[in-house]
């Protein structure tokens, strides 16, 4: 894992800044503590900072192809790298190197855009055509690897953190309004946007091309739809046959590096599941990372020591104290450079600190299965909801509620307003929104915090119709649940889970994480799957704890999914020291950034230093509203970008004079037919 930067000149007479890739380069220093190199010519700046898992000798980039017209900088992981390269060999393509980097030149240079078809990973890189001046950028199908540009002053302006393009003088630092009210009605903003105005974030499954001073962004992977009729008609146990057969290959292909491979154990079916594949099935020994909390709400330590002793792994913790995440909370938002209503992120980057100091660079993770294969509360609430809604007075079909949330249920007096709550929408079943729009109305409640002025810059923008136009034509033909999952993975899964808990707070440690089942076979073998199999009656995801049972302790397969959430209220307002929302909502920084009501501000703080069980609007709103004040005053109000001291890379390929520096770091190239 690495990363990547760059400048290309569209059309512009002026010339690309070449002293400016170097501090653009040190902002993401974190991404590639390893090595790094630059790539200069006359229409584009390359920069690379390398995280050395595979060829850690021969991997320096930029790398380029036999007759050196292809440059390439890259950032991820090509899987099947291997399979390819033998294939590539054996069609007369030279290697110098034992990179996975290579081969996704030699693969460009062969089929051009349709070389993503073949790559089973988690990437983003930049490909120049010295001979076509032609800047080739990609990024892999469900998003796990991040990608932002911006266009200012005729240059196309890109990397892997927004920070990094900051660096660059004269670009505008804003809030960006509409982004802000996304964030305050899907926790993230829509795919292709950030929380900043004028920078974009290229869309998982897209590429985007420089041609003759033009940009043209285009779709080469959607996450697979199947009518009814499309989907496997098979038992269950053939089923699980295949998703095991897969989930193995899927984790074999991600332990290939020249580094151990570690893997995260929350104690859950997922990340449980993945360590005893990889254990059981591929005889791999493990060291395992887990995250532990003083409050039993939160905290899953009993069965992640039953599952490291089960396996034998040797299990390091981390402890997540209020205080710690208070504490951890400016910096977290400095790598995830948005917004969050969530602490749940804090925790996460504290893990990946452990990792690293543990002396490891990869883990395993389970990411992805609650959205693959059916896991989360929302999808259960959708189906009963949709039920619901066929006979809305039928008190017996809302009473399955209690199914889910028994324990609020047990309440009488809020049963009234839980079935007003939840039946929210039960007149508009067909909406394509409907699994998700309960929930979304309520996060929406959170706006009433905005400053009149965001408001009026807001305007009419309606996210909702966002996320309509967007849906593909085939989203009609759908079930419940299959559309709820749709709708988890092209919002929340890339823009949130595999940014602001993923990429971005395991590479502030510099640590790559590996997510078998978003293995785009696995998704596409899951979307296959009926969803009764996935969700049995309210039982979810069925299938793979089926699959998985032979692997796992009995309680450890058959565990009810505990959500992964961190508190709030108590790490963001202390209980009597330190308190990061003082500290940070002063009346000047509010009234300087404009974005909340300062009266309102007030109230809430008030009503959350007395309250016993802050509600959970209330606990988001306070997440909300410090963490985009942090935001602010971070790539706003003070960003250091230009000021420190600019990289000096290791490797400079300069092509203005046609000298490449130092020429050791070049190594040779192999003989014909040779694979290095």
């Amino acid at each position: 894992m690495c990363g990547i930067t760059g400048m290309c000149r569209l059309g512009s007479t002026r010339g690309v800044d070449w002293d400016v890739l170097p501090r653009m380069m040190a902002m993401i220093r974190h991404r590639g503590p390893d090595e790094t190199g630059m790539y200069l010519d006359d229409s584009v700046a390359l920069g690379h900072l390398r995280l050395s898992i595979i060829d850690l000798a021969g991997g320096c980039q930029p790398i380029h192809n036999e007759d050196e017209t292809l440059w390439i900088i890259y950032n991820g992981e090509v899987f099947n790298h291997v399979e390819l390269r033998r294939e590539l060999a054996q069609q007369g393509h030279h290697f110098y190197t034992s990179s996975d980097t290579e081969v996704i030149l030699h693969l460009y240079e062969q089929t051009g855009p349709e070389c993503l078809q073949r790559l089973n990973g988690q990437f983003a890189f930049a490909i120049w055509d010295s001979r076509n001046r032609e800047l080739f950028l990609a990024r892999d199908r469900v998003g796990i690897r991040p990608l932002h540009y911006t266009i200012h002053d005729g240059m196309l302006v890109f990397a892997s953190e927004i920070k990094s393009i900051f660096a660059v003088p004269g670009i505008p630092r804003r809030i960006d309004p509409v982004s802000l009210d996304e964030i305050f009605t899907f926790w993230t903003v829509l795919p292709g946007g950030t929380a900043f105005e004028g920078i974009r974030e290229l869309p998982p499954g897209h590429y985007l091309k420089v041609s003759g001073g033009h940009v043209d962004i285009r779709r080469y992977w959607e996450i697979p739809l199947y009518s009814r009729d499309e989907q496997l008609d098979e038992p269950p146990e053939t089923l699980c046959e295949r998703i095991s057969e897969l989930l193995i290959d899927a984790i074999r292909i991600r332990l290939r590096a020249d580094v151990p491979v570690g893997a995260y154990l929350s104690g859950g079916l997922d990340s449980s599941g993945v360590a005893a594949l990889a254990v059981r099935k591929l005889n791999v020994r493990l060291n395992t990372f887990g995250i532990r909390f003083g409050h039993e709400n939160f905290d899953e330590g009993t069965h992640q020591d039953k599952m490291a002793s089960f396996l034998g792994t040797r299990h390091r913790e981390v402890w997540a104290s209020r205080e710690r995440i208070g504490d951890t909370f400016a910096r977290t938002l400095w790598h995830a450079e948005k917004p969050l209503l969530r602490t749940a992120p804090v925790p996460l980057l504290m893990l990946s600190g452990v990792v690293r100091e543990h002396g490891m660079k990869v883990v395993l993770t389970g990411e992805g299965a609650d959205e693959v294969f059916g896991g989360y509360d929302i999808f259960k609430e959708a189906k009963v909801r949709r039920f619901w809604s066929r006979r809305p007075q039928a008190d017996e079909r809302a009473a399955l509620l209690g199914e889910l949330y028994g324990d609020v249920f047990r309440d009488r007096r809020a049963r009234p307003f839980l079935r007003s709550f939840f039946g929210g929408g039960l007149d508009r079943p067909d909406d394509p929104l409907f699994s998700h729009m309960v929930r979304w109305s309520d996060t929406e409640r959170t706006k009433v915090f905005f400053s009149e002025e965001l408001k009026a810059a807001i305007g009419e923008a309606d996210p909702r119709q966002g996320v309509r136009r967007s849906l593909p034509d085939k989203f009609g033909q759908l079930d419940t649940v299959a559309k709820a999952q749709y709708l988890e993975m092209i919002i929340f899964l890339s823009n949130y889970l595999l940014s602001s808990q993923g990429d971005r707070v395991a590479m502030a440690h510099s640590v790559e994480i590996r997510l078998p089942f978003l293995d785009y076979r696995v998704i596409d073998l899951a979307a296959r799957i009926p969803s009764r199999w996935k969700i049995l009656g309210l039982n979810e995801k069925h299938i793979l704890k089926k699959t998985l049972a032979s692997v796992l302790p009995a309680e450890i397969a058959a565990r009810r999914k505990q959500p992964y959430r961190a508190p709030i209220v108590d790490c963001l307002l202390g209980a009597g020291g330190r308190s990061v929302a003082t500290e940070t909502l002063d009346e000047g920084t509010i009234a300087d950034a404009g974005l909340f009501d300062l009266p309102k501000v007030k109230r809430l703080l008030a009503k959350l230093r007395v309250v016993e069980r802050p509600g959970e609007i209330d606990s988001m709103a306070l997440a909300g509203i410090v963490s985009s004040q942090i935001i602010w005053q971070q790539f706003v109000a003070d960003f250091p970008g230009g000021k420190g001291e600019p990289l000096r890379p290791d490797l400079v390929v300069d092509r203005r004079s046609r000298r490449t520096t130092p020429a050791e770091k070049r190594a040779p190239v192999c003989r014909p037919g040779e694979v290095r």
